[in-house]
């Protein structure tokens, strides 16, 4: 998932340009679109194909029809290439919208109304028209809608149903949609998460993953639901909005979510340990290492209170290997020389022999 920034043409008669500015704006806000706002201007006398062959310098084109950009007569032999075939030929993407009751060719497709500017934003970022709302939340959508998914922002409800239904209805405003158990999971295991759902191995520690998913989410339009309640260290600015629900939602499907209930939940020595063994090789290979760091932790203080030397000299030799691995030397080493000091068996003594 890339932020790629795509050029819009828009042609439109000079008089339509406090309509054509309110809609170009609202596509930039939701869209990673940069307008060619003045350059698509009609001169006095000017052709309204024309222009659309002077937009096919940009990879997508919007063609307002109203009277005052609608010649009166119109054969399609003046309109025909300039807006389908050579727009065809050169793969440029091309859409028309009708600003007033004027009767633009019916071929002419996709038509969008100039009251329906969702729908063209959707069109800019090459996204369907998506699911419809249900009747009994539509009115709520549409709240949520204007405030989180027509621009950046943050917006709370307090129930599961309606944000899993605004992540359905509006996924096609957003470049990813990442949904987040929030609750009592531990903001390394969150942070992890988020990060597996967005493609990123977020290798370092807590305060540099927390980093990398700020500015990977503020430069792309993402929306991060947070079922169970706001982690604030996951709400980010930029172009990123966010979705608090209070009510919890489903448990995540986090293939590390089962190891971290075994810490959170049992009472089981044997299976926090077996938990612990596992998670050192799953989260290794997702890359999830702040996340394995803040385990071993635990499981180090776990052990170190059950007088388990075994186990707690496995976990803190887990956590000098990933201090090592993040170039932390200095503190791997005091760690090691405590182990050493504490765990290790000790040589007999000479006169002991």
């Amino acid at each position: 998932m890339q932020a790629l920034t795509r050029t819009l043409f828009p042609c439109y008669a000079a008089a339509d340009l406090p309509l054509v500015e309110r809609v170009t704006q609202f596509i930039e806000r939701g869209a990673e679109v940069r307008t060619f706002l003045e350059e698509g201007s009609l001169t006095p006398g000017g052709d309204l194909a024309n222009k659309a062959r002077e937009g096919r310098m940009a990879d997508l084109v919007l063609v307002f029809f109203s009277r005052n950009s609608l010649p009166s007569r119109w054969p399609r032999a003046q309109w025909e290439d300039a807006l389908v075939n050579e727009p065809a030929a050169e793969n440029v993407g091309i859409a028309f919208v009708r600003c007033d009751d004027c009767n633009p060719p019916r071929v002419l497709a996709p038509m969008f109304e100039i009251n329906r500017p969702r729908e063209i934003k959707r069109w800019t970022r090459g996204a369907g028209p998506g699911e419809p709302p249900s009747p009994a939340n539509s009115a709520d959508l549409e709240v949520l809608g204007i405030a989180a998914a027509d621009r950046p922002g943050k917006e709370t409800t307090p129930h599961y149903a309606l944000a899993d239904e605004f992540a359905r209805v509006f996924r096609p405003d957003f470049d990813a949609v990442v949904r987040l158990e929030t609750g009592e999971r531990r903001l390394a295991a969150i942070a992890g998460d988020m990060g597996a759902q967005l493609g990123l191995r977020l290798e370092g520690g807590l305060p540099e993953n927390l980093e990398r998913l700020r500015a990977f989410c503020e430069q792309r339009r993402v929306l991060v639901v947070h079922q169970g309640g706001e982690v604030p260290e996951l709400v980010f600015d930029g172009r990123c909005s966010t979705l608090v629900c209070q009510e919890p939602g489903p448990p995540s499907a986090d293939p590390l979510r089962p190891i971290h209930a075994v810490f959170e939940s049992s009472e089981e020595w044997a299976a926090i340990c077996q938990a612990a063994r596992q998670a050192r090789r799953i989260a290794r290979d997702l890359g999830r290492i702040a996340e394995l760091y803040d385990l071993m932790q635990a499981w180090s203080a776990m052990a170190r209170a059950r007088a388990d030397g075994a186990a707690q000299d496995e976990a803190m030799r887990e956590i000098v290997w990933i201090l090592e691995g993040w170039g932390h030397a200095d503190e791997a080493r005091r760690i090691d020389f405590r182990r050493s000091a504490e765990l290790d068996e000790q040589m007999p003594l000479l006169f002991d022999l």
